[in-house]
């Protein structure tokens, strides 16, 4: 038996369940698991589908062929097939902050994480006895003035070179350069430490007191070129008051942090997220 993941968003129109539904039978799979969304407003279709196929001499490329054939060209669908077996490597940026780093390795090596974490490198040395403690190779690549362009080609020399499918900023603080972003294109997950769209870029906290506000929050979304403005799949809040100073402020949100970010992890590793009009579907 092959276990697969189906991806699939077009233009919303009857038949496409069906179209897709009989295709897998016709082809002696099982549906597992099948969930969908419309937007109404746009017109658009969504769903995610996992299914076994017992057929064991049909092989991937024949499906995706089949399918383009008979189902996917005809609703002129963007879709995507997974193998459900398979091990994505995921590559860890950090800079001085420990917490995030903590939390992954530990969800990681308790298996709650099914990945592979070929490398991670940081702007600092802060956190190499983190890495050495897990067994965890750990590249220190300064990102000073001047050395941004150097620093590129050697993080894009890594993630090569591991064949890395997908990075994760573990409250990495710089910002990462076009090409690399071009590379990994919605690859790229990002925690931010406050309920975007509210106080973007550096020291929220701060900005959030100054602001007296009555929640704070934690954003996860995918990188894009604009600054903390890319497709979130994941946020969560918790109550402050006037009383509550700027050390507490930081002490909650790194909570939030953590568990927004695992939980953006394991969406991604779990193909439950379409991302559609810088915005996420995010499937349960």
């Amino acid at each position: 038996m092959k276990n697969f993941i189906v991806l699939i968003n077009c233009k919303d129109q009857p038949g496409i369940i069906a179209a897709t539904t009989n295709f897998i039978l016709s082809c002696d799979g099982n549906i597992t698991y099948v969930d969908q969304h419309v937007d109404h407003q746009q017109g658009v279709f969504f769903m995610r589908l996992e299914c076994t196929l017992n057929n064991v001499e049909l092989q991937k490329e024949d499906f995706v062929k089949s399918f383009n054939a008979l189902v996917a060209n005809k609703f002129q669908m963007d879709w995507k097939l997974y193998d459900s077996e398979s091990t994505l490597k995921m590559a860890l940026f950090v800079s001085k902050y420990d917490h995030c780093l903590y939390d992954i390795l530990g969800r990681f090596k308790s298996g709650e994480l099914k990945i592979e974490i070929p490398f991670i490198v940081s702007n600092h040395k802060d956190l190499e006895p983190i890495a050495d403690s897990f067994g965890i190779p750990f590249f220190h690549v300064p990102v000073s003035d001047g050395k941004h362009d150097e620093a590129q080609l050697k993080h894009l020399e890594l993630l090569n070179k591991y064949n890395v499918d997908f990075i994760v900023l573990a409250r990495y603080m710089q910002i990462i350069p076009k090409d690399i972003i071009a590379a990994y294109p919605f690859k790229i997950i990002n925690i931010h430490h406050s309920f975007l769209p509210a106080f973007i870029g550096a020291k929220p906290y701060h900005s959030a007191f100054k602001r007296g506000v009555k929640i704070i929050g934690a954003t996860s979304h995918y990188v894009t070129t604009e600054l903390d403005a890319g497709p979130i799949i994941e946020q969560n809040v918790v109550r402050v008051s006037h009383a509550h100073s700027i050390k507490n402020l930081i002490a909650k949100g790194r909570d939030l942090e953590k568990i927004v970010l695992s939980t953006a992890i394991k969406h991604h590793i779990d193909k439950k997220v379409l991302v559609y009009s810088n915005k996420t579907v995010v499937f349960s």
